[in-house]
């Protein structure tokens, strides 16, 4: 250790590595066998901080002064139950104050890890669990890897964060699996929303030699790597690419980075950069290339900025602010959908999966409900030819989800939830309806994306039961909830909401009852100022790429079109009657739509343009814009309905702001959400006099 190394956190979950002497199946001799156990269950996964290293280098030197003395003719490591270990203690990265201090902790973690390729006798990963980052490279230093097949997670996801695998992995696992599928594991699937192998993927794509059944993993593990060992089994490994593969895997890499990032962070471009290297590069220039990146990425705002991304889905999520005592919330044995269209159909599904309990759809006629009802069935079908469900899970499933032309069949539901047309009136008359059938303590939630929930309430005859609970499409894929108090609401009705919610599996965030609530009020604002610019005179081209600097999901249009024109013109329309000093609404959107255009964009390739059928509907000005100033246009607009709705309450603090972005509208890591990239980029107090968030909260300093 050097002066510039970080000292442990005082706080650190210290990852011990525990040494045992086995002795291998037939004879083959015995094996020192490390597991790595931090002391807690599979809750708290095994991590390596500085102390979690000193520890597995200390095992390592027992391992090999075993080896020396002929005591051990191999080693392996696996983890403690469930969990083989998810990486770096990331929380020790806000202790690094310089580029030196950075270097050094990855050349610590390089020197340790590395021995397990060094030693002098085998060494085999027998990778019990999860294997993330630091975890799955201390497999890839190994000689050979068993993996089991109930191991859950497995993958490289350092890019999404702001990092590159950092101890071996962007040197190892292309020479070990080839350079396409390196790019694939370290680059794509970070950016394809943290994309995780299964076992079976991985074995197939060769990061593992063999799988094992979980009942008896360590029991089969050693017995194969003793077959290893006396020659019964032998692991055949292939060559390097050839120099074309390689140069064409990289440069596919790039062209997807490129796509998809448009330079607006670091990391990415750097691990391509050390796959291509790792062809020709020694160990050591390899390790040395790695240090040097984590010494960079790691005094960026965007490794900050994605570490904090990273705290709010992990930590902030799962424990969602302002919630009620979790006590009164009530149970929930059946689920009442009124409507059976293609959303309600998706929320009955969601609920009869995670429920397991009755659900009910109702609508206007019978060959609604039957339509309704046959999608979720259908849907089931999907799932079981697939092998995710059972056939028995599959029957019980589709026997719970019922149909009915009235809203008696409501009667005993504990919840209700409506997915009807976004019409006030509509879905003041249906709450009515339900309200006279169902139970005084049946929960009544709204779907609704930007309707008031009060509004809603207000003719019941108990408006303290309708809370706001908006799912985002599709459904089953959006881990976001926002769950929305009206002015009402009692905190029985409001804890059975969040409770319903995570049994769902969903992230709930609470939202106070507020036109558009958070991502749609600013989607449609930021959205609002580019589709301005636009009708004011600025070409298309330039406005739908004005925001790739900031390596947005997708650009302006290609949103509206996935959102679909008259959704978002009515979101748009009831934001301006709710705020008509700051929300427009667009003369050409609003001709696309009473002309009943559902289509807007045509493709040339892989750019989108302005279907022709579109485009001559539309009437534009004279006064076009720079990108730079479509994009300033829009950032002024976002920092300034940020601070009104924290003014207003709309939401608890800054983090559930960006919370709510990351999770509803996809926005990448790197940013943190919204708020620190308006911070680091000067927004915040040139809009609004002051910063969201303090100087080194999702930033450097």
């Amino acid at each position: 250790m050097t002066d510039s190394t970080p000292t442990a956190a005082p706080d650190e979950v210290v990852t011990q590595a525990l040494v045992r002497l086995v002795d291998l199946p037939d004879g083959a001799g015995r094996a020192a066998l490390v597991t790595l156990d931090n002391g807690h269950d599979h809750t708290k996964p095994n991590t390596f901080g500085l102390a979690g290293l000193r520890s597995l280098s200390d095992a390592l030197d027992r391992v090999e002064a075993a080896a020396a003395a002929g005591e051990i003719v191999a080693v392996a490591v696996t983890g403690k139950p469930f969990v083989f270990a998810v990486g770096a203690d990331l929380t020790g990265v806000a202790r690094i104050t310089s580029q030196d201090q950075a270097r050094t902790v990855s050349a610590l973690g390089h020197r340790v890890l590395r021995r397990f390729g060094e030693l002098t006798i085998p060494s085999f990963a027998f990778v019990n669990g999860a294997a993330m980052g630091g975890g799955l490279e201390v497999a890839l230093h190994c000689t050979y890897r068993t993996v089991s097949t109930g191991a859950g997670l497995l993958g490289l996801p350092e890019v999404g964060l702001g990092l590159i695998p950092g101890w071996g992995g962007a040197y190892l696992l292309p020479r070990l699996v080839g350079p396409a599928t390196a790019v694939k594991v370290i680059v794509e699937n970070p950016l394809n929303q943290n994309r995780m192998l299964k076992p079976a993927e991985a074995l197939g794509l060769g990061v593992f030699d063999v799988a094992f059944e979980p009942a008896d993993f360590l029991v089969q593990s050693l017995r194969w790597a003793a077959s290893v060992l006396s020659g019964g089994t032998v692991v055949a490994r292939a060559g390097l690419a050839s120099e074309d593969a390689w140069d064409a895997a990289v440069a596919e890499g790039r062209a997807f980075v490129d796509a998809k990032l448009h330079g607006a962070a670091p990391a990415p471009s750097r691990a391509l950069d050390l796959i291509a290297a790792a062809r020709t590069a020694t160990r050591d220039e390899g390790f040395a290339a790695e240090d040097d990146a984590i010494a960079e990425l790691t005094m960026s705002d965007e490794l900050r900025a994605g570490l904090y991304s990273f705290d709010l889905v992990q930590r902030r999520a799962k424990r969602p602010v302002g919630v009620p005592d979790r006590s009164l919330a009530r149970p929930v044995t059946k689920v009442g959908v009124v409507g059976a269209g293609l959303m309600a159909g998706q929320l009955a599904l969601l609920f009869v999966q995670r429920l397991e309990v009755p659900v009910v759809l109702t609508d206007l006629d019978q060959a609604r409900v039957d339509k309704g009802v046959g999608y979720v069935h259908a849907e089931i079908d999907k799932l079981q030819a697939k092998g995710r469900l059972s056939g028995d899970r599959a029957n019980r499933l589709r026997a719970l989800v019922s149909g009915s032309i009235t809203k008696d069949a409501f009667a005993d539901a504990d919840v209700v939830i409506e997915a009807v047309f976004e019409d006030l009136k509509v879905k003041q008359q249906v709450f009515a309806e339900v309200e006279a059938v169902v139970s005084d303590t049946c929960v009544l939630l709204t779907n609704t994306s930007s309707l008031s929930v009060s509004a809603m309430a207000e003719n019941l005859r108990h408006p303290e039961r309708v809370v706001g609970f908006h799912f985002f499409n599709p459904v089953a894929l959006m881990p976001l909830l926002e769950i929305a108090r009206a002015e009402r609401t009692d905190d029985a009705s409001l804890a059975t909401a969040f409770a319903l919610g995570k049994a769902l599996k969903k992230s709930c965030v609470l939202v106070q009852d507020a036109p558009g609530f958070v991502v749609n009020r600013l989607l449609t604002r930021f959205l609002g100022e580019v589709m301005a610019a636009f009708d004011e005179g600025t070409p298309f081209e330039v406005v739908n790429t004005a925001l790739d600097p900031m390596g947005l999901p997708m650009s302006p249009y290609v949103l509206l079109q996935l959102v679909g024109p008259a959704v978002a013109f009515h979101t748009a329309e009831t934001l301006h009657q709710a705020f008509p000093d700051r929300f427009a609404v667009s003369d050409n959107q609003r001709r696309m739509v009473e002309a009943g255009r559902t289509t807007m964009l045509a493709w040339d390739g892989a750019t989108p343009r302005l279907a022709d059928d579109v485009a001559e509907l539309f009437e534009v000005g004279d006064s076009p814009s720079s990108a730079e100033q479509v994009r300033r246009r829009a950032l002024d607009a976002l920092a300034q309905e940020a601070r009104i709705m924290l003014d207003e309450g709309v939401v608890a603090a800054p983090q559930d702001l960006d919370l709510c972005m990351l999770l509803g509208a996809g926005w990448p890591g790197h940013l943190g959400g919204i708020t620190p990239y308006l911070d680091r980029t000067g927004t915040s107090e040139r809009v609004t006099g002051g910063r969201f968030l303090p100087p080194g909260v999702a930033s450097v300093g």
